[in-house]
């Protein structure tokens, strides 16, 4: 594997600054010349900018006016994303958090239950403070604690009625898991018997198509309701959509100005979700396959290494992103992976968490996503960078 560059630091930073200790990672990591994909937080304000006014112009919007509470470009993206899901209309709110809350109420209402079954590592229940209950006056029940998505069986089967099942596809905090196709459509077929309307939580819809063989509008078409993001994915700056019914998306836009989402100019996020619709979606299969690629050489380079545990989540990823666990604290991972991209120029691993309860005691995780910049990393590269991280790691050499 060819060496970049090793990336200027800047000096040494007080290690109990965490602030200062998290500005410098994402300038180390930010400015490396060699990398699996571009975080939305690499690179400068100016960078960002300009590449956008760049493409903006370049595809015909540089000389749009920008938007007022939701027209212009913001309703050309709302047209957009229900023509790319095959659903009637669709409504832009600022973040998929907002998007969620309003649909799940929505739905409250119609079905006179506020009740909303979905898995206990799902987004609403991990990383927004409860605001389903707190906020949207929703409560939630679990079809099942797995590490993946319930079974028609256990839909079928919950002791408890619920108004809405939501499912997240793919299931990040489980390691971006998805169901098979037949999985998929008799879990949504068992929720149709209890009188249940079905939301996708589709923050990473973008990226499942290959995992199916179904196009966007077929794997769409299953839910009553589709959230999608835009930077998870698509490399947007923010922003998300709500798309199903044309009556429950009037609805949906008059919940977004109660929730305080109707914001007066969007455009810059607008043209960038527009961009990751032109740009980076027609790219996703690439990158879903060569995920594939780049976790067989990780698994094979950490074998070959004696790494003794150790685990790539899925063992073949389901989309473009996957797990990687190793038997060290986040701290000594994170420590390693900084000074492989200070040393080297390349970034293979990034920061490093706990894997949380029930995860093996003594280990860390990470999550890897291959995108652009990673379709240049042969498989050779990726094991020749995996031994490279593995030396910075204390008893290097001695199986860790």
């Amino acid at each position: 594997m060819e060496t970049a560059e090793p990336v200027e630091t800047g000096g040494p930073v007080d290690p109990g600054d965490e602030e200062a200790a998290r500005l410098h990672r994402a300038k180390v990591w930010g400015g490396a010349a060699r990398k699996l994909w571009h975080a939305p937080v690499d690179g400068t304000v100016g960078e960002r900018l300009r590449e956008l006014a760049g493409w903006a112009e370049a595809a015909g919007h540089g000389g749009a006016a920008p938007d007022a509470y939701g027209d212009g470009v913001v309703e050309t993206l709302e047209r957009r994303v229900a023509e790319e899901l095959g659903l009637p209309a669709a409504v832009f709110f600022p973040t998929g958090t907002m998007a969620q809350q309003v649909a799940l109420r929505c739905w409250a209402g119609r079905t006179g239950s506020p009740v909303v079954a979905l898995h206990p590592l799902a987004h609403p229940e991990v990383h927004e403070g409860g605001a389903l209950g707190a906020v949207s006056g929703l409560r939630t029940v679990h079809p099942t604690d797995a590490p993946r998505l319930p079974t028609a069986e256990e839909v079928r089967d919950h002791p408890e009625p619920f108004g809405t099942l939501m499912l997240e596809l793919p299931l990040r905090d489980a390691g971006f898991v998805l169901p098979t196709w037949e999985e998929l459509t008799e879990v949504v077929e068992a929720a149709r018997e209890r009188d249940a309307v079905v939301h996708f939580d589709g923050a990473r819809l973008w990226e499942c198509p290959p995992r199916f063989g179904r196009g966007l509008a077929e794997i769409a078409g299953l839910a009553d309701s589709v959230y999608v993001s835009f930077y998870k994915s698509l490399g947007g700056q923010s922003g998300a959509v709500l798309a199903g019914p044309e009556d429950v998306m009037e609805e949906a836009a008059v919940w977004r100005h109660r929730y305080g989402g109707r914001v007066f100019q969007q455009y810059p996020a607008a043209l960038s979700a527009l961009r990751g619709l032109d740009v980076e979606l027609p790219r996703l299969p690439a990158y879903v396959s060569h995920a594939r690629v780049v976790a067989d050489a990780l698994r094979e380079a950490l074998a070959e290494a004696g790494t003794g545990w150790f685990r790539v989540h899925p063992e073949v990823p389901h989309t473009h992103q996957f797990q990687v666990w190793l038997p060290y604290s986040p701290e000594v991972l994170t420590a390693a992976a900084l000074a492989q991209t200070e040393a080297t120029g390349t970034v293979l691993f990034r920061r490093w968490s706990a894997p949380g309860a029930g995860g093996p005691p003594g280990t860390a995780r990470t999550e890897l996503t291959v995108a652009g910049p990673g379709l240049e990393w042969t498989a050779r590269d990726v094991r020749e960078a995996v031994r490279d991280f593995l030396s910075r790691l204390p008893g290097a050499g001695s199986g860790g």
